[in-house]
């Protein structure tokens, strides 16, 4: 090759238009036109690819998925010897054919989707034109193949779709109102139900309160959870609503209060309470709608008739109600998927008995009693999705709060049924976010963020799918990224403690430290754990309150702080000890202290049942112990562990420490978080890769 050649070799780039019917040219211009269709999929492949790479063998069964290997494998020579000489000819030497993986050099290309990504990070006015230009057009419109192409093809719309709406959520938080509308009005031109993570003054805030229920009759009976259920369900999936969630809705209603006292605490606009009277001949459902800071009722409406013809027709009674309520508040009901429910009664009624232990927070034996339940209903009806989801969640729960050994065989467990749930409704976003906690498991992160993104997706507004997609992006130490989901989590389900034990983190790994210690006081106000109060008392400098507020945390071992696997119940005397050995290590500062507990933690690693337990890799990384946090999180992450995770990315001392050290890039890349940093953007902390400065 001449030296002019290889200037221009070097020069050349490609520039493709992937939204709307697929255009590729070079930067001058000269169109990259390809007579053999199955090379110019290649180059279309590859630019919709994260990392822009494909294996060749996967390309192959994509491309010839009803041939022979060997003979799609030489078929896939020829497009690639055709597809270099195309390129080679516009002067372009960035396609990089391997034995096993054909690839674009990513310094080399452009794309819509790229320059719009990059407008959004930058919270650039030409987002929301760049968003406008492209419309409600699909990615390669018009473009088919075969049934395996046309699936990926279908997969990757909708991946690509969630990148730009969590990217767009992300802007939208970040820019000032003027600018966010603006943005916010584009996006809803592709994405008409739009909704942002971050809050929005715009919609109407609700709580569905639990029916009560009066019974005539006799007997266990839960219709009241079935209006409950459908009414919830049929609500959440109307973009004009934000529903508080129903962990805050259950604790608030426990306490009592007036109606416009609940309203206040679970800061909605709107409530929905209502009864059930049951007699032998009939069933009559009253449901009220209630301005939140009057108590003045907007609108009811009084249901009457058989049991079964609530029970056959429950979905039918929820969409009457739905609509008269949106009715009456003047929204827009926009049409929304359909629940992939039961129309067996006895597989409805155990479902719901099971969701209801299984959200029996701190209640021993509920949740292997909601497990048993679930799958009654599971042999009753096996396609009932819905149940599915349930038992899913239910088995992440054993993992995550119980004192279990079978950790990773418990997420396994739940991303099977989570699996299951969506190959019977694809629209089951929540199931997607289950996958994403399975995948930290499995040491992939990558693909952990990829199904977060998904099941946000598709359900924007569960506040546990945005709490999922939050928790997962701050593992990665995104925290920036991860605050507004988390930020909406709290603000829809405002006394669920867990969303506010990430959002101390978040504030605090954002350096937000005076933030952080208000949340902290607010989730000890409201009963929670004093331990990340006390992270942020410590981040402040303010040693001996951290250590009194997590000396404090003694009251919850065995009801809000689970015993680990196999410890024995301690008495007092010793509960005391440990606690006061442990805050004053943790928090006091006093260099002898925190060697003396590193020593300990060591010993506990040595001698408990689980060795990875969360009591031992916590507090392993908030002491900076190096060693002992990169050697547990490399060999087991678990549900119940993984949360320690997020504090990985408190740039204070002694946390960094761990950050700083020579092997954790080395711990990183073991883990599957430099693979995801790769394709989804590099931590707060290290915005570029530290290997290469």
């Amino acid at each position: 090759m001449t030296n002019e050649a290889t200037a221009t070799a070097l020069t050349t780039t490609l520039v493709a238009s992937l939204f709307g019917e697929l255009r590729i040219e070079t930067n001058t211009g000269a169109p990259v036109a390809i007579s053999n269709r199955r090379a110019a999929l290649i180059l279309a492949i590859l630019f919709l690819q994260t990392d822009h790479s494909i294996d060749r063998e996967a390309l192959a069964k994509l491309f010839w998925p009803h041939r022979f290997l060997p003979q799609a494998k030489a078929s896939l020579r020829q497009c690639l010897h055709d597809l270099g000489r195309a390129l080679e000819a516009l002067g372009y030497s960035g396609l990089n054919v391997s034995r096993a993986v054909v690839a674009l050099d990513p310094q080399s290309i452009s794309s819509d989707i790229s320059t719009l990504e990059t407008a959004l990070e930058t919270r650039s006015d030409e987002a929301t034109a760049q968003i406008l230009a492209i419309g409600n057009r699909p990615l390669l419109q018009g473009v088919t193949l075969n049934s395996a192409f046309d699936n990926w093809l279908t997969l990757r719309r909708d991946h690509i779709d969630a990148r730009l709406k969590a990217a767009i959520s992300a802007g939208h938080a970040a820019t000032e109102k003027s600018a966010g509308d603006a943005l916010l009005e584009a996006a809803r031109v592709r994405f008409p139900a739009f909704q942002t993570a971050a809050p929005s003054t715009g919609r109407i805030t609700m709580a569905v309160l639990p029916l009560e229920q009066f019974d005539d009759v006799g007997g266990e009976f839960y219709l009241a959870d079935a209006v409950l259920d459908e009414l919830s369900a049929g609500l959440g999936r109307i973009g004009g609503f934000a529903l508080a969630g129903r962990t805050s809705v259950a604790a608030i209603t426990a306490r009592g209060e007036t109606l416009t006292e609940m309203a206040e605490n679970l800061r909605v606009s709107h409530l929905i309470e209502g009864e059930i009277r049951r007699r032998a001949e009939e069933i009559t459902i009253r449901i009220a709608l209630i301005e939140g800071t009057t108590g003045t009722e907007l609108w009811s409406d009084i249901i009457t008739g058989s049991i079964e013809s609530f029970l056959e027709g429950r979905q039918i009674i929820g969409e009457n109600v739905i609509a008269a309520i949106c009715n009456a508040l003047g929204i827009s009901q926009s049409p929304a998927p359909s629940r992939r429910m039961t129309t067996n009664r006895e597989a409805y009624t155990l479902y719901l008995q099971g969701r209801e232990m299984l959200h029996r927070v701190g209640v021993d034996g509920a949740i292997v009693k909601s497990i048993d339940l679930l799958e009654r209903a599971l042999e009753i009806d096996p396609d009932f999705a819905e149940c599915w989801m349930e038992l899913a969640d239910a088995h992440i729960n054993v993992a995550a709060f119980t004192p279990s050994l079978e950790r990773v065989k418990n997420s396994a467990d739940a991303a099977r049924c989570a699996q299951r749930a969506i190959d019977l409704d694809p629209n089951q976003g929540h199931a997607y976010s289950v996958l994403g906690v399975h995948e930290w498991t499995s040491f992939n992160p990558s693909k952990a963020l990829d199904y977060s993104l998904e099941a946000y997706a598709r359900d924007p507004g569960s506040s546990d799918v945005a709490s999922r997609l939050g928790a997962c992006l701050l593992y990665l130490g995104k925290a920036r990224e991860a605050l507004p989901y988390i930020e909406a989590a709290v603000e829809r389900d405002p006394i669920f403690i867990r969303n506010f034990a990430m959002l101390v983190s978040a504030h605090l790994a954002s350096g937000n430290f005076d933030e952080a210690r208000q949340v902290g006081k607010r989730m000890a106000e409201l009963g929670g754990v004093r331990m990340y109060f006390a992270l942020a008392q410590f981040a402040l400098g303010e040693y001996e309150a951290a250590v009194e507020n997590h000396y404090y945390n003694r009251f919850f071992l065995g009801s809000l702080l689970m015993r680990p696997p196999g410890m024995p119940e301690m008495d007092d005397a010793a509960r005391d000890a440990y606690f006061k050995f442990a805050a004053r290590g943790l928090f006091s500062g006093e260099q002898d202290t925190r060697n003396a507990y590193c020593q300990m933690l060591d010993g506990l690693h040595v001698t408990m049942a689980d060795p990875y337990d969360s009591s031992i890799s916590m507090p392993a990384i908030w002491m900076g112990h190096n060693e002992l946090a990169m050697k547990l999180y490399s060999e087991r992450i678990h549900p119940a562990n993984m949360f320690g995770l997020m504090s990985l990315w408190i740039d204070i001392d002694p946390i960094r420490n761990i950050r700083l050290h020579p092997d954790f890039m080395a711990f990183a890349e073991k883990i599957g978080m430099v693979e995801a940093w790769n394709r989804h953007g590099w931590p707060d902390l290290m915005p570029t890769d530290p290997r290469n400065i």
